[in-house]
C-alpha cells in the first residue's frame, strides 16, 4: 500500500514538473535591427477575429489603446537618436502602444516601462513621448503569429492580414 501511494506521489510530482515546462502561448521575443529592437509577447491568431468595431467580438477593438502584443507591454529600444514616423526620438527604451483603426493606426511611445498590458495607460498617458499616425496596411497573406520586422528604414507590423509600416531614419 505504501508503494502504491509513493508511486502516485511520484507520478503527480512528475506531471506537475512536466506541465511547468511547457512553452508559453505567447513567448517574449525580440525583433532586432541595426538601430532599433522591439521586445514583445507574440500571440497567435488561433482562429480569432483580431481587430474590429467595438462590440463586434474582436480581440482588439478599433479606437482602443493596446499594448501591441501579449502579456507585458511591448518595448521598443532606439540605440541612437533618430526619427520615428517623421518625429524625432531620443535613444532609449520606451513602452510601445498602438490604437488600431480601420484606416490608420496611432502609434504611441511612452517613457513608463514595465507595464502589464495597456490597463493603466490612462494613468501614464502624460508620459507619452510621441504619437504618430500611419496608414493601416492589408497584407495579401495571413500571419498566424503577431510579427514585427525591423529594417534599416522602417518598422513593419503584421498580424493576420492587418498591420502597418512606420518609417525610421537615423
Amino acid at each position: 500500500m505504501k508503494s502504491l501511494f509513493f508511486s502516485l506521489f511520484l507520478t503527480l510530482v512528475g506531471l506537475s514538473f512536466a506541465s511547468a515546462q511547457t512553452a508559453p502561448e505567447s513567448p517574449r521575443i525580440t525583433a532586432e535591427g541595426k538601430n532599433v529592437s522591439v521586445a514583445y509577447g507574440q500571440p497567435s491568431k488561433r482562429g480569432r477575429v483580431l481587430f474590429g468595431k467595438e462590440g463586434s467580438g474582436s480581440l482588439e477593438p478599433f479606437g482602443k489603446v493596446w499594448r501591441i502584443g501579449a502579456n507585458n507591454a511591448t518595448e521598443i529600444t532606439f540605440k541612437k537618436d533618430g526619427m520615428f514616423g517623421g518625429k524625432a526620438v531620443k535613444a532609449g527604451t520606451y513602452t510601445f502602444f498602438a490604437t488600431p483603426n480601420e484606416k490608420e493606426w496611432t502609434l504611441i511611445l511612452n517613457s513608463t516601462l514595465k507595464q502589464w498590458g495597456a490597463y493603466k495607460y490612462e494613468e501614464i498617458k502624460d508620459k507619452d513621448v510621441l504619437k504618430v499616425t500611419v496608414p493601416a496596411k492589408t497584407y495579401s497573406t495571413s500571419a498566424e503569429k503577431l510579427t514585427f520586422t525591423v529594417k534599416d528604414t522602417e518598422l513593419q507590423f503584421q498580424w493576420d492580414k492587418a498591420g502597418f509600416t512606420v518609417p525610421l531614419k537615423f
